[in-house]
């Protein structure tokens, strides 16, 4: 029982490690390709769809966060009326 565990374990260990090797690709060239490509774009910019989403939704907190931030400091150096 014990020599057939280990066998077992040492099946599924190569079969985890040459699938996980062949799944990885080096993709660096592709990647330098795009980010260095002259078309206009800030680098930020460059990754397509993903990354502009991720940028105008970075804007637009960033926008509510420092206008909800002004109202209430306006709104604390108000002094309030007794009711």
């Amino acid at each position: 029982v014990c020599l057939s565990f280990q066998a077992l374990r040492q099946i599924s260990r190569r079969t985890i490690s040459t699938a996980s090797r062949r799944q990885l690709e080096n993709r660096v060239p592709e990647n330098q390709k795009l980010f260095q490509e002259d078309n206009g774009l800030p680098v930020h910019l460059k990754g397509g769809a993903k990354d502009s989403l991720l940028y105008r939704t970075t804007t637009g907190l960033t926008l509510f966060g420092t206008i909800y931030s002004l109202y209430y400091l306006l709104d604390s150096s108000v002094p309030k009326k007794p009711n």
